[in-house]
């Protein structure tokens, strides 16, 4: 970046001032909260996101530093809540990925249902796309999701929202469009479920093998040092910085 273009530093100060502000009003809405899924949590969760990110862009642009910790964007949570305080209906929208992993698995599952139904294998289940069909015309999606393996599918990513509405929809209404108006405002609560949180467990786990390996080496000398000069053996506990 050109240093025309560069903030200035009372820019990046009254950045600073803005995440300290931000701050204060996120503890403040903790503090006096009303429930888990309070609205002005959601909100300043939001603001002091946004304005721990602008400080970090212009703190880079200025001074080529970063901030030492990582806030989710505005984007990574959900809208603050603008639905009924009592909901007289709601939806529950369910999203589930799945890799066709063995083919053959799951044509034979559909040669077998096909063939007790019709007495004969047909040429649906000769096809995955016609497996598909007969499997999921025939088992409930939950049943999918617990035998998924015996179907020869392997699980990806899902999520359940839960949305509230007004009233009951008109039967036929929606149908033609499911999932066209989902207004992000009027969830409740959602549960997913991906990948991607095993493996940041993981990326903790083994940070935390690696600092009990070092803490092993510490141990080793401390002990022979105190050894040396009194014969009390002491444990050394390396200390870890907190994870969110």
């Amino acid at each position: 970046m050109s240093d025309a273009a560069q903030p200035t530093a009372a820019e990046v100060r009254a950045a600073a001032e803005a995440v300290k502000t931000a701050l204060d009003r996120h503890l403040a809405a903790v503090e006096r909260r009303s429930g888990e899924d309070d609205p002005a949590v959601y909100e300043a969760f939001n603001e002091l996101a946004a304005a721990a990110e602008a400080y970090d862009e212009l703190l880079y642009d200025r001074y080529d530093e970063v901030t030492p910790f990582e806030i989710p964007g505005a984007d990574d949570s959900l809208p603050p809540y603008i639905g009924p305080e009592e909901p007289n209906a709601l939806s529950v929208l369910i999203r589930r990925d799945y890799t066709v992993a063995e083919p053959q698995r799951l044509l034979a599952q559909a040669e077998r249902v096909e063939a007790a139904d019709y007495d004969e294998s047909g040429e649906a289940s000769g096809t995955v796309h016609g497996a598909l069909g007969i499997l999921f015309g025939e088992f409930e999606a939950d049943e999918i999701a617990s035998r998924h393996k015996d179907f020869g599918l392997e699980e990806g990513d899902s999520t359940l929202w839960v949305t509230a509405a007004d009233e009951t929809a008109v039967p036929g209404e929606w149908l033609e469009a499911p999932f066209e108006q989902v207004d992000p405002q009027r969830v409740v609560c959602r549960f997913d479920v991906s990948a991607v949180f095993d493996d940041d467990v993981d990326d903790i786990d083994d940070e935390d093998d690696e600092d009990d390996e070092d803490d092993g080496d510490v141990e080793d000398v401390a002990e022979i040092d105190e050894a040396a000069v009194d014969g009390d053996l002491k444990r050394l506990d390396a200390d870890r910085p907190a994870g969110r």
